[in-house]
């Protein structure tokens, strides 16, 4: 599989990008491993929370040059591209600004004495589509990192600025290495990267049969 920058009005390859190693990837692994059960989900709600609402400002600071990404790979005027950054930075405050909220224990009324408690799970496989690059990772990366789980991103192999563009705004934001990967995987890395015991749960955006493909 290859990452390329396709100009959509020519169709001439911009930018390609090589598929990440086997080696490489199982670093990834361990490394995003190593984030979740050493660091990410024992920090305070407060702390992730400025973690992911610097990444949103982030979003908002430089919207211009979040935005030409998406034109570039996938052809959206650039009003609506701008429109997406903006929607995108929102969810992250979202989940941002609730998250205690949405994370503290309850109690059921119909089971007097019951609580519920929401506790993280591990690492997340997200698996996502192009037609909003931004959007769909916004809404997987706010809850799943406020919740106290880190991400492994493979996102469409015709919008690589775009993924990385995204990654790297967690970066800036001073999140540790591993809470937010992005990976250029071919589809046959990823199937062996479902079966792995280092990943606990996976996402996935896309048609019923790359549902039923992740599902098998």
């Amino acid at each position: 599989m290859t990452y390329s920058t396709i100009n959509p009005a020519t169709g001439e390859t911009v930018d390609a990008f090589a598929d990440i190693s086997d080696a490489d990837l199982d670093k990834a692994l361990d490394t995003a491993r190593s984030c979740y059960q050493d660091d990410w989900r024992f920090r305070p709600v407060a702390d992730r929370a400025r973690i992911v609402k610097a990444a949103a400002a982030e979003l908002r600071a430089n919207a211009a040059e979040y935005a030409r990404y998406i034109t570039v790979e996938m052809g959206k005027l650039i009003g609506t591209s701008e429109a997406e950054v903006s929607l995108s930075a929102a969810i992250l405050d979202y989940y941002a600004d609730r998250a205690e909220t949405f994370l503290a224990p309850h109690e059921l009324p119909e089971s007097p004495g019951a609580v519920v408690e929401t506790e993280p799970i591990g690492v997340i496989l997200g698996i996502e589509p192009w037609n909003f690059p931004y959007y769909q990772l916004a809404r997987v990366a706010g809850p799943q990192l406020m919740a106290g789980n880190v991400l492994i991103i493979k996102h469409a192999e015709n919008v690589p600025q775009c993924a990385l563009a995204f990654a790297r705004l967690f970066e800036k934001a001073g999140a540790p290495a591993g809470a937010y990967t992005n990976v250029f995987a071919s589809i046959e890395q990823i199937g062996r990267v479902i079966e792995d015991p280092r990943i606990a749960a996976v996402t996935v955006t896309g048609s019923e049969r790359a549902g039923s493909a992740q599902a098998r």
